[in-house]
Parts: structure tokens; C-alpha cells; sequence
């Protein structure tokens, strides 16, 4: 009962979309050779790009994230857990999903290349069943860096997201203005910053929100008043009523401002999604203009949530919530295997009609195209269920203890670093970049899922307070794994 549902609907909702956002995207067209091909709608359809308003839904991700972050660390700092032994926790149930997902798609990479598949189709496949990866190194970041940030937070409160926020549109603006010939050195290596700064903001802007410093349902004890301004806020009413609609309101209002104006008159393309040959863009790295989209969307996000929350209390809608949130991350990770499977079955064999790309003909067979890829994904969760099961017993078992210390912290860092690299890597260059087989970035996230994850000696870590993970929840990935894990 201690749960908050509308961070859990948050996560929720923001997987959702993401899966949504990326299936409407990604079009097929067969070509008369039989080959095919997946022209990039959001650059042969400019128009689009407006789309992207809708289905850039990653803030709420983050801002989900830092409220229950907040909570599991303070549960375990009070009791007596150390921050190698709460990153390495959460670190296992990101990464041992992350590793057998990895590991079996380029198990079938190298496969295929053997086999001799064309190298083009081989590329194109591995760039598709990646395309997602670019979260994962920075949430493992952030977690990473978690326990620091929420002590700034201790000290500073809601100073803290403005001087990041600060920082990342300077950053931002300097990279839009950068010029062309000096990106991949210095500009380019400055950009990379707000990768955290911007995402970073919206974590610690979660931090605010439950611990009462932007209103709504806070929840948490700092310096013993925000549980209780956390209950006003949800009642609306006094003071703290009109503060917190006031707070929301002006990120809301504020954000949208920013973000017309840095689109409008501003450098920026409207796309909150990486378009090829855009530039300046607005993911990679994230801009100016989509920090202030950010800002909108928790401002958004803290106005809704009082009916929400209504409509929460409804059995029904919970259960669909936690049923969504329980496989987020097989949701995640798996969700473009159905279009590999409705291309080979539908597209290859020329049974899926072929109306010219982008007519209304082909727009009205999106619908169609978004059930059966739904009814596929829906199957291929199904037949994951006995790995996820298998992952999370594996999960329960390595998972390092909450007071881990010594040479274990250290392989827990050094887990982190190799796997945050391995799948940057990853991200910005698929599976099979130029139709081979990726041997060094393979050998570094099963190397990183080692360290990570290899049993932990008695005299490495120190036991933590029972109850030290009540309620963690909350804090993870949002897998069906992490929730079985306990439950066993």
C-alpha cells in the first residue's frame, strides 16, 4: 500500500509508447528484386516528425526513475547498505536481461554470418534489434551516480536540477552553433554531457517530486516535512493545493514556451528523434529544445496525476498497470523481434499488400500493421516466460548484498564501466555493424555481466538490516524478473 501506482502508470505508459512510437515508425517496402528495405518515414515524410511530440515519452521514464530511486536509497543508507551494494543490485536486474537478450541475437548474427547472409541485410538487422540500447548506458549512469546526486539533492533541493538544467542548455546551444567541420572533437566531445545533464535533470527532478519539493503525492521524510506537504498537495487544498498547481503549471507552460521558441525562431528541428542527416538534432545528444520538452512534460505529468490517481483506484486499470509494468523490460528489449518475424512471414513472401509509401491506402493499413505485430509480440513474451523465470532465480542468487565493501565494490564498478561501454557501442552501431560479427563489444558486456554478477565471497559483503529492500520495487527496471526474484 505503500506504493505509489502513478509513478508505476508512468513507467508504464512511457514503455507503451515507446513500443507504439517505434512500430509506427518502421515501414517496409519490398522491393521487385524481392529484397527489402526500410526507408526512414520521419525523413522521406518530413511532416512526421510531429509525431515525435507524441511518442518522445522517455522524460516520464526518467522522472518514475528518480522518485523511486530516491525512496530505495534512503531505505538502504538507513539501513546501513553501502552504494556499491544498492548500484550492484540494481545493476543485476538491468543487465543479466540486457546480456541473455544480447547474447542470443548475436548468437544469430554470427550464425547468419557464416551462413553467408548479405552483409547490408545483416547490418540493417542488427541496427533494428539496437535501435532501443541507447537507454540503457545512461539509466546504468545515472543509477551509477545516484547515491551523489541525491546527497546534492539533500543539500540543495531543487538548486540542483536548475544548475544542471543550466548546463545542459549551454552545452546544447554551444553544440547547435558549433560549426560543422569541428564536430567528432571537442564539440562533440562536450555535447556527450548532457546525455546527463538533461536526462540527469528529469531524474532529480523525481527526487523533488517525492520528497515534496514540487508538491502532488511526495511520500518521502526529508528533514521530516515532505510526507506531510506530499499529503496536502494531493488534497489540493491550502497552500501547498495552490503551490504545487502553480510549480506544475510554470515547468508546463515554461517548458512549452522554451521548447517553441528554440524550434521556432530557435536552430532546432521539431523531431525529438534522431533523423539522418539532421542537423542540429535533438537526441544525440539531447538539446536544448528537448530539455525544455523535458520540463513540459513533469510539468504536465504533476498536473494530471490527481486524476490519474482516480482512475488508478480502479482494480481493473491497476492490474493492467502491473501486468505492464511486471514485463517492461522484455517489453523493451524484445519489442522489434516481431517485425523481423512479420517481415520474413509477410513481406518476403509478398502476401502484405504493397500500397505506394505513405497514401492514405498505406496509412490505413497501419492499424492492421500495429495488431498483428501486438498479437506477435504478445506470443513472443509468452515463450520468454520460462528464461524470465530462469533470469530472475539467477538474479536472486548473484545479486550482491546490500552491504557490499571491498575487492566486490570494485568488480561492481568495473562491471558498470565495461558493460556501459559495450552497449554504448551498441547503440550507436547495431548488432552486425557493416555485416559482421562484433567480437570486442561482445567480449566487454560479458565481461561486464561477470563482474557484475559472479557470487560474492562472506568476506566481501556485509549483511544489511532485514527489510532493507521492502518496497525496491518501485526503484527497478520495471522486469518481470526483478518482481519474480523477490517473490521467490
Amino acid at each position: 500500500m505503500s506504493r505509489d501506482r502513478y509513478v508505476d502508470f508512468l513507467r508504464a505508459w512511457a514503455i507503451l509508447l515507446v513500443v507504439l512510437g517505434h512500430w509506427l515508425i518502421t515501414a517496409l517496402v519490398r522491393r521487385p528484386d524481392g529484397t527489402i528495405t526500410a526507408p526512414e518515414l520521419l525523413a522521406t515524410l518530413p511532416w512526421t516528425q510531429w509525431l515525435t511530440l507524441g511518442f518522445q515519452i522517455m522524460p516520464l521514464f526518467f522522472l518514475a526513475g528518480g522518485h523511486a530511486a530516491a525512496g530505495s536509497w534512503s531505505r538502504a543508507r538507513a539501513a546501513g547498505g553501502t552504494a556499491a551494494g544498492w548500484v550492484g543490485k540494481r545493476a543485476v536486474r538491468l543487465l543479466l536481461p540486457t546480456a541473455a537478450y544480447s547474447g542470443l541475437v548475436l548468437l544469430a548474427v554470427g550464425v547468419s554470418a557464416a551462413l553467408g547472409v548479405d552483409p547490408a541485410t545483416l547490418a540493417l538487422v542488427g541496427w533494428a534489434m539496437a535501435m532501443q540500447f541507447w537507454f540503457l548506458p545512461v539509466y546504468l549512469l545515472i543509477s551509477a551516480l545516484t547515491p551523489v546526486l541525491y546527497a546534492l539533492h539533500e543539500r540543495w533541493g531543487t538548486r540542483v536540477p536548475v544548475a544542471m538544467g543550466v548546463a545542459g542548455f549551454g552545452v546544447g546551444v554551444l553544440v547547435a552553433v558549433g560549426d560543422a567541420s569541428s564536430r567528432g572533437t571537442a564539440v562533440e566531445a562536450v555535447g556527450a554531457l548532457n546525455y546527463l545533464l538533461v536526462w540527469g535533470v528529469v531524474h532529480q527532478l523525481g527526487f523533488c517530486w517525492r520528497d515534496g519539493l514540487l508538491g502532488g503525492r511526495g511520500g518521502g521524510a526529508r528533514q521530516g516535512g515532505s510526507a506531510r506537504q506530499g499529503d496536502e498537495g494531493r488534497q489540493g487544498e491550502g497552500p501547498t493545493g495552490w503551490r504545487v498547481h502553480g510549480r506544475a503549471a510554470v515547468l508546463a507552460v515554461g517548458g512549452l514556451a522554451g521548447f517553441a521558441l528554440l524550434v521556432g525562431p530557435g536552430p532546432f528541428p521539431v523531431s525529438l528523434i534522431l533523423v539522418t542527416g539532421q542537423e542540429p538534432g535533438n537526441t544525440d545528444p539531447p538539446s536544448a529544445a528537448l530539455l525544455a520538452w523535458s520540463l513540459a512534460q513533469v510539468g504536465v505529468a504533476l498536473l494530471v496525476a490527481p486524476a490519474v490517481r482516480r482512475v488508478l483506484e480502479r482494480a481493473g486499470v491497476r492490474r493492467a498497470v502491473r501486468v505492464l509494468g511486471a514485463g517492461s523490460m522484455t517489453l523493451y528489449l524484445w519489442h522489434m523481434l516481431p517485425v523481423l518475424i512479420v517481415a520474413a512471414a509477410f513481406y518476403l513472401t509478398g502476401l502484405a499488400p504493397q500500397p505506394r509509401y505513405g497514401s492514405p491506402d498505406w496509412w490505413a493499413l497501419r492499424g492492421p500493421w500495429l495488431l498483428v505485430l501486438a498479437a506477435v509480440l504478445a506470443t513472443v513474451v509468452r515463450a520468454l516466460r520460462p528464461l524470465e523465470r530462469a533470469l530472475a532465480s539467477l538474479g536472486a542468487r548473484v545479486r550482491p548484498g546490500p552491504g557490499l565493501r571491498g575487492a566486490a565494490a570494485w568488480r561492481v564498478w568495473a562491471g558498470l564501466a565495461l558493460s556501459g561501454g559495450a552497449l554504448t557501442w551498441f547503440a550507436g552501431h547495431g548488432f552486425a555493424y557493416g555485416g559482421t560479427f562484433p567480437a570486442w563489444p561482445a567480449a566487454a558486456l560479458a565481461a561486464g555481466t561477470l563482474c557484475a554478477t559472479l557470487p560474492y565471497g562472506r568476506g566481501e559483503v556485509r549483511d544489511g538490516a532485514p527489510g532493507e529492500d521492502a518496497g525496491d520495487g518501485a526503484a527497478g527496471t520495471g522486469t518481470s524478473g526483478g518482481h519474480a526474484g523477490r517473490a521467490a
